[in-house]
């Protein structure tokens, strides 16, 4: 029975490969979901995700798949878990997936399900925080491979997947400190596997670059005063001046998007993140003293620089316009990254028929019945930047077509569906990024990739 099994399917692949994956992911359907909801109810919410149960669980996945496994820790208590298929050529470049096991907090009350219930609705709504980011794309690398390995499909370069702490509150004790490791130096790898974001046509999104962080927090100050005295130079006019001169410049950013001139990710974005003023009270009903006006004020903000924008332009004009000291301002970079990665370059993929990783993407795509839409700027930051930085090409990419983007809202969730083919998406991609051996892998090549 199973060798009959066997050849019809091996005749299934011959005839048509995405038919051949959908029966074998329609067979086994029910356990594929019942993993991923299992990965779904593991609370690895900031600020303490439980990495103990989540690392648990994938190397359980692991072991039933049979791959490689380790776990790192670059800082106390945030283990990395490596998983590694060997090719059969490892003198080739390998192929690293990544992805995230954090997710961000929820606020139950606001959902129609409880955040970590992994609960399904009739239509086959998944809903769960980390359903689309980006619970879904690890599971679903694992889900490919126990696939591939299940037809007896193997590599020519090693396959290595990475999942990493910390993504949500910037990765530094993560994939930064991976990217930057001898152990990552010895992967060899050649190309990155990361996420992406949800599409609500039938197109898939994938991204080449993203935008920088930079997240700064503006300080006025100014001379105390009574709460009915009206006088130039307080520390919340000088802020509130501040602020409109932002509101202004996101404005104009913004309606570059809205008129569709440029994408989300092409623009600066910039949004006020918190306001810290006033003198606390105890006794008042507002819990801030009313007659007084504050000798200090702050805003925190997150703005987002695309790779083509002048970064040296761009402080010059938070230092003369948005925070000038002569307004008694001063400003603060609580993070700045380079929009350049460490050769000087602009830290992009290329993403055209120049770069034989990108075709194979797009090939792979095509094959599972699936097109890509055009190659974006992520609007704003993944672990993808610290590879990129070391000039290894990486690609953002989430297989959830005909799906609200909902990464950090309310009621997250994938449907099962997508689920299951972005499984088949996966398998087609591994498939052919495994057995692509043509490259030319000296390391000036590389750079250009």
């Amino acid at each position: 029975m199973e060798r009959t099994r066997a050849l019809l399917l091996c005749l299934l692949c011959f005839l048509s490969p995405a038919v051949a994956v959908a029966s074998v992911i329609d067979d086994n359907a029910d356990s594929i979901i019942a993993r991923f909801q299992e990965y779904l109810r593991v609370n690895t919410a900031h600020p303490s995700p439980d990495y103990a149960t989540s690392t648990r669980f994938i190397l359980a996945q692991s072991a039933s798949i049979g791959l490689q496994a380790e776990t790192l820790e670059f800082a106390a208590g945030k283990p990395l878990v490596l998983l590694s298929w060997p090719g059969r050529l490892p003198s080739l470049p390998s192929l690293l997936l990544n992805s995230h096991t954090d997710v961000v907090s929820a606020e139950p009350h606001k959902w129609r399900y409880p955040p970590f219930s992994a609960s399904t609705d009739s239509a086959g709504k998944i809903f769960a925080r980390g359903s689309q980011d980006m619970k879904c794309v690890g599971l679903q690398y694992l889900e490919a491979i126990r696939g591939l390995k299940a037809k007896g499909f193997s590599p020519d370069r090693t396959i290595h997947v990475s999942f990493v702490p910390d993504e949500e509150i910037g990765g530094h004790d993560g994939a930064e400190a991976f990217a930057k490791s001898e152990k990552f130096r010895g992967l060899n790898v050649g190309v990155v596997l990361d996420e992406g974001l949800a599409s609500p046509s039938e197109e898939y999104r994938v991204f080449y670059a993203e935008r920088s962080p930079w997240w700064m927090v503006i300080k006025a100050r100014g001379a105390p005063g009574h709460g009915a005295r009206m006088y130039d130079g307080s520390a919340m006019e000088n802020l509130a001046k501040s602020l409109e001169v932002i509101r202004r410049f996101r404005a104009s950013q913004f309606d570059l998007v809205k008129s569709g001139r440029k994408a989300e990710g092409e623009v600066v974005s910039v949004n006020m993140v918190f306001f810290n003023a006033g003198t606390p009270s105890s006794t008042s009903r507002t819990g801030f003293v009313m007659n007084v006006q504050p000798s200090e004020a702050e805003a925190g903000f997150d703005v987002r620089v695309p790779p083509s924008a002048d970064p040296q332009a761009l402080e010059r004009r938070i230092a003369e316009e948005w925070a000038p000291s002569s307004r008694n301002l001063t400003f603060e970079f609580k993070q700045k990254v380079s929009v350049l990665d460490t050769f000087g370059n602009p830290a992009v993929t290329t993403a055209d028929s120049s770069n034989p990783w990108w075709t194979l993407l797009d090939e792979a795509v095509k094959k599972a019945d699936g097109r890509l839409a055009k190659p974006e700027i992520f609007p704003a930051s993944t672990d993808a930047r610290y590879f990129r930085e070391r000039g290894i090409p990486a690609f953002g990419f989430s297989p959830m077509a005909n799906t609200p983007i909902l990464l950090h809202d309310h009621n997250e969730f994938l449907n099962k569906a997508e689920y299951l083919k972005g499984i088949a998406i996966y398998e087609s991609i591994i498939k052919e990024f495994a057995t692509y051996s043509e490259l030319v892998e000296d390391d000036e090549s590389r750079a250009e990739l």
